[in-house]
């Protein structure tokens, strides 16, 4: 159970809160809300105690997380993203609370700004908690070598769910597979407060927790399209500015930021900072903000049929009309063109990110790292510290061509790291799982390197095929600001603008993404005013 006190408000903020709400008595035994919920509200304690707890599940005896009593309050952030609940509130003491519905609480964080901060942290906090002693409310259980477990495995964290995971080939696994009767070919799998998802995708888990989009009947200011660095960041000035702003993904937030272990040149982090922390800290400053994510959330299309209010087209044929549109959909990495690639990517041998559950299994065992950018240098250095032997293949010369400076130094240093130059993959080897590959060196000279595990970061293609009607470069890179366009990011659509590595000319960097981000809403308020 966790004891300490994630967020105080003193007596006079507690009763300032307490006026945006409705007062009222709580009997013991009452569930303020359960496990499940599509929603729920804020309560302020006045003279009731509340047991908040993780309910039976077919692994796990029932579990308490925390006890709240007078003077305090209940919530997490769930309360901000709309997500299903994962823990039960009961009362144990009956007694007084305010109950303060959504509205409210966004007026709350809008006008009160000490209480919106002890809140948000609390909120915080919660999640961080309930993610370690609330994890049954959702497990996941698969092979850890499988692409698609990790691709799951990936969007539960990125997204901050709390979750448990189990791997299906040891006794806990097989235990939770045979009591939900879930077999080798479902996997993997998922549960959530009791319910059994089968062949398991994000799709279908955040349909399940309520994370996909759903029309509420209010037309939004601004719809950002993307949730990597440059979205988020346009997310959170266009709300924090006033802007009813809706933020969708296609498969979690972060982009390739989230994918990076560490980022060491960005402002304010000294001692550097792993794209999954930026993310989550970004995450919660747009919820703060009263931003409304959605992920998965895939966008397949442009309806730029009326100039004045463009129309975002989703996968599931939904419609969102909206007054602007800013384009943060950024670009993913191009796969290696060598046999045999979607054989070991089916199997999990290969890689396009070097988060922890990608870099988890490789200790001590050969890997391979091909490109030369930041972010394989970042990947490189991750594998090392876990114990991995690397080779870095680059296509380059020398490895600070394309590299930052910093990076290039630790890896010509790390006693773990081998730098290839003027090479490239040629060829993959193994039956079920990758054991080699060929390099082929300066000269045509071939290499039989030992290899489990092969990580790919060399270079991007725009994810802009939902553009319609949005003028781009012949390698399909959005141009903006054009003599037509004048407005900073502006398309050669009035009302839609791209940001980040999605638009053509655009400075590779998580530092200039979040600019440009920003920058942009102040071209969405030019033209939402005329001008």
């Amino acid at each position: 159970m966790a004891t300490g006190d994630e967020g105080i408000l003193d007596d006079e903020q507690f009763h300032r809160l307490a006026r945006y709400g409705v007062e009222e008595w709580a009997e013991a035994g009452r569930h303020l809300y359960s496990s499940g919920d599509p929603s729920y509200d804020l309560y302020l304690l006045r003279t009731a105690t509340v047991e908040v707890f993780r309910d039976t599940t077919a692994a796990e005896p029932e579990h308490l997380v925390y006890r709240r009593g007078p003077g305090e309050f209940l919530g997490e952030l769930s309360i901000l993203t709309g997500q299903q609940v994962f823990a039960t509130a009961r009362v144990v003491e009956a007694g007084l609370v305010v109950r303060i519905g959504a509205p409210a609480l966004r007026r709350v964080l809008a006008e009160q700004v000490d209480i919106a901060d002890v809140l948000i942290e609390a909120f915080r906090a919660r999640r961080e908690i309930l993610r370690s002693a609330a994890g049954s409310a959702l497990e996941i259980v698969g092979r850890p070598d499988v692409a698609e477990a990790r691709e799951l495995l990936t969007y539960v964290t990125q997204m901050l769910l709390p979750h448990s995971w189990l791997d299906a080939t040891t006794v806990s696994g097989r235990a939770l597979m045979q009591a939900a009767r879930i077999s080798d070919d479902q996997l993997p799998a998922a549960l959530i407060n009791g319910s059994v998802l089968r062949k398991a995708t994000p799709s279908t888990i955040g349909e399940a927790l309520g994370l996909t989009y759903r029309a509420d009947g209010r037309s939004p200011d601004l719809v950002v399209v993307g949730a990597g660095p440059a979205g988020l960041a346009a997310a959170v000035y266009a709300a924090s500015e006033g802007l009813a702003t809706v933020l969708v993904d296609a498969s979690g937030l972060g982009g390739q930021a989230a994918k990076s272990a560490r980022i060491e040149n960005y402002l304010g982090f000294p001692q550097g900072v792993s794209g999954e922390q930026l993310t989550r800290l970004a995450m919660v400053q747009a919820l703060k903000f009263g931003v409304r994510v959605s992920s998965p959330c895939q966008v397949i299309g442009l309806d730029l049929g009326h100039p004045q209010r463009p129309v975002v087209e989703l996968r599931d044929g939904t419609r969102i009309a909206t007054r602007a549109v800013i384009a943060a959909t950024g670009a993913r990495y191009r796969r290696l063109e060598v046999p045999r690639l979607a054989e070991f990517e089916k199997a999990g041998c290969i890689r396009y990110a070097a988060t922890e559950p990608d870099v988890r299994g490789y200790d001590s065992l050969p890997v391979t790292v091909v490109g030369g950018a930041n972010s394989a240098g970042q990947a490189a250095l991750s594998l090392a510290a876990s114990g991995s032997r690397v080779t870095l293949v680059i296509r380059a010369a020398e490895l600070g061509v394309r590299m930052s400076a910093y990076l290039a130094d630790r890896i010509l240093a790390h006693p773990r790291i081998q730098v290839r130059s003027r090479s490239r993959v040629g060829a993959l080897d193994g039956d079920a799982t990758l054991t080699s590959i060929a390099i082929y060196g300066p000269g045509g000279r071939r290499d039989e390197l030992e290899c489990r595990g092969l990580f790919c970061f060399i270079g991007a293609e725009p994810e802009s095929s939902w553009m319609t009607g949005v003028d781009k470069d012949d390698k399909g890179f959005v141009r903006t600001q054009s003599p037509e366009r004048p407005l900073p990011f502006q398309t050669s659509a009035e009302r839609v603008f791209a940001v980040g590595d999605l638009r053509a000319g655009s400075i590779k960097r998580v530092a200039a993404a979040v600019g440009e981000g920003a920058s942009a809403v102040s071209s969405v308020h030019a033209v939402l005013a005329g001008r």
